[in-house]
């Protein structure tokens, strides 16, 4: 019995120190996925520990790597409880209505079109973002064209499609391919009811995982892509969709350094959004971060609707108090710039032969 016990001590602290291995195999990238799901089962293990063995050298060693773990974890997940409260956001009088976004990846596969467009029609969002829509879908989405006359659609059939659906004007777009010919990024160019401009990148790129891509690069240089963008725009800027990354996990550091922006979530809660079936499994992938002129008012899921994600709801202003969230940016550290070019550089060179695409955009 107690040599089982040291055996599952130490290959839950093993959960927490292979995620600062820099290698992009998903071996080493999928465990940053489980920091909350390994953060308790350490809790259960470090109170079995202490409350059925005795207090010898191994022992003890065991449960102080232990609470390593589980200080380290707390330290990391705290943020992103209700408990941890940001610094206080200056409103101004200079602000826009509020807008409200719907982002949902519906699942490739999934066929209950009309739970969806019932959705979309219940809360009436200002633009709807859909990820793994494929020319079914696309067909399936069509009357959302009567209430959002603005639109980019680009259906694939490899699970990396995308639709944006907007109310607000959207005055330009355009399809980027960061780091592979067949992982779309939108750009679109957005306008509020009263006048104020804003950026929208939707983003969904792929995971490492067994089944998917063998490592993280592709994710990583598509997300890095997109963060030197926004830095080089400096526009009002918000990056929204199925990151298949964790808040916490490294790649993200880096991109809230390099794009300036904030992560909404911390002081909410994870907001987790997938798997929508199991709850005990379900890991905050789907992700918005926003310049710091941007304030969000609410961020939430909603109800499943039949995909394998959750979908996100948000409703933010453009508050033109430039400063107003400063506080909130994580800053670049030296060297960061140098390990986001080779991220970039390893995401374009990395060959991928799991994804089929097309060539339609609209």
């Amino acid at each position: 019995m107690k040599l089982a016990y040291l055996v599952i001590s130490n290959l839950l602290v093993a959960t927490t120190l292979l995620p600062f291995v820099r290698h992009q195999h998903w071996f080493f990238r999928g465990f940053d996925f489980g920091k909350v799901q390994f953060f308790f089962m350490q809790l259960a293990a470090f109170a079995m520990g202490w409350l059925m063995f005795d207090r010898s050298g191994e022992m003890v060693a065991a449960q102080a790597l232990l609470f390593g773990c589980l200080a380290y974890n707390g330290f990391i997940l705290f943020k992103y409880t209700s408990f941890y409260k940001p610094a206080d956001v200056e409103v101004c009088e200079e602000h826009s209505d509020s807008v409200t976004l719907l982002s949902a990846n519906i699942y490739q596969y999934n066929r209950d079109y009309d739970r969806f467009l019932d959705l979309v029609r219940r809360t009436r969002p200002d633009f709807v973002l859909t990820m793994e829509s494929n020319m079914d879908w696309d067909r399936a989405m069509a009357p959302l064209e009567k209430e959002y006359p603005y639109y980019c659609k680009v259906p694939l059939e490899n699970t990396y499609g995308m639709h944006l659906y907007s109310k607000l004007k959207m005055t330009s777009h355009q399809v980027h391919y960061f780091v592979a010919d067949d992982l779309p990024c939108i750009e679109a160019s957005l306008l509020t009811r009263e006048g104020y401009h804003f950026t929208l990148f939707a983003v969904h790129p792929p995971p490492p995982s067994p089944t998917e891509e063998a490592n993280s690069k592709e994710r990583d240089g598509e997300l890095l892509s997109v963060a030197k963008k926004m830095r080089k725009n400096g526009h009002t800027t918000i990056v929204v969709g199925d990151f298949n990354n964790v808040a916490w996990a490294r790649s993200s550091v880096l991109f809230r350094r390099t794009s300036e922006t904030v992560d909404p979530r911390m002081g909410r809660g994870l907001i987790s959004t997938f798997h929508a079936k199991y709850w005990f499994l379900r890991f905050p992938i789907d992700q918005l971060y926003h310049t710091t002129d941007v304030f969000v008012q609410e961020l939430k899921v909603l109800p499943d609707f039949g995909s394998d994600h959750l979908p996100l709801f948000c409703q933010f202003y453009i508050n033109k108090h430039d400063d107003a969230q400063s506080e909130l940016v994580e800053e670049l550290e030296h060297g960061d710039i140098d390990e986001v070019n080779e991220m970039i550089a390893e995401g374009v060179a990395e060959q991928s032969e799991r994804r089929a695409g097309n060539d339609f955009v609209s």
